[in-house]
């Protein structure tokens, strides 16, 4: 007989496993498959594939030049035993982008797979439908965009310093959790270079539709982008003190 928890009432406000009752001394066998399950979805994740012509052609309304990216990790298996050949573009990538016709712009937007390929490919292009048409509302102008594989955070840097924006901004995948295969993370970066860590990036987190929406994300986004251009940081000296919104 499965006993039920005192915190049973806690579990529609959170996706954590907390009360999950018990059949003797273990849990009850339906939640112990349900771990199993999430545990297998983290892992497919992790080792998911960037859907790279399907996102290009999701970008191609846009109207922007799509460069197709690469770091030095040559496979998955790299990638995740060497986090410092992540940070850093190979030479065909260089070459792309030395070869590039571009001039300064605004905002440099890249598209990488991080830790969990499922996520961009899934959110990454609703959440531009949203942001890209509200960041030309203002006016900004936006560098070719670039869908990197195999890429970590500091990627963007050398990125968004190659394509000469002012502020770079990387929608990634992040660290798939036991509830959350499918999070993807923005980080903004204010006059990217190579050599930045991450005091100089603001970051948004936990983006997906169980998470934080598409529509605040955004939001959010537009915000400290506006926020960052006007004073000319990023980073922990730039605070997200726009107003809360329902």
């Amino acid at each position: 007989m499965i006993q039920e928890d005192a915190w049973s009432a806690l579990r529609s406000f959170t996706q954590a496993r907390i009360a999950l009752g018990r059949t003797g001394t273990a849990l009850p066998l339906a939640e112990t498959l349900q771990f199993r399950l999430a545990h297998a979805h983290a892992r497919d994740a992790v080792y998911s594939a960037l859907d790279i012509e399907g996102l290009r052609r999701g970008l191609t309304p846009f109207g922007l030049p799509v460069y197709i990216l690469h770091s030095q990790a040559v496979d998955r298996h790299t990638y995740l035993q060497r986090p410092d050949l992540g940070r850093a573009l190979d030479n065909g990538s260089v070459s792309q982008l030395e070869g590039a016709v571009n001039r300064p712009s605004d905002v440099c937007i890249i598209i990488a797979d991080g830790l969990s390929a499922t996520a961009v490919n899934q959110h990454a292009l609703p959440l531009l439908q949203i942001m890209i048409p509200a960041l030309l509302s203002f006016n900004l102008t936006i560098a070719p965009l670039t869908l990197l594989q195999q890429g970590r955070v500091a990627t963007g840097d050398h990125i968004g310093q190659r394509l000469q924006g002012r502020l770079s901004i990387l929608l990634i995948g992040e660290r798939p959790g036991l509830s959350s295969a499918d999070s993807m993370g923005a980080y903004l970066t204010f006059q990217p270079a190579p050599g930045l860590t991450d005091v100089s990036r603001n970051c948004i987190s936990n983006i997906r539709p169980e998470g934080l929406a598409l529509t605040l994300a955004s939001s959010k986004i537009i915000h400290l982008t506006m926020e960052s251009l006007r004073l000319g940081i990023s980073g922990v000296n730039l605070k997200d003190n726009a107003p809360l919104l329902s």
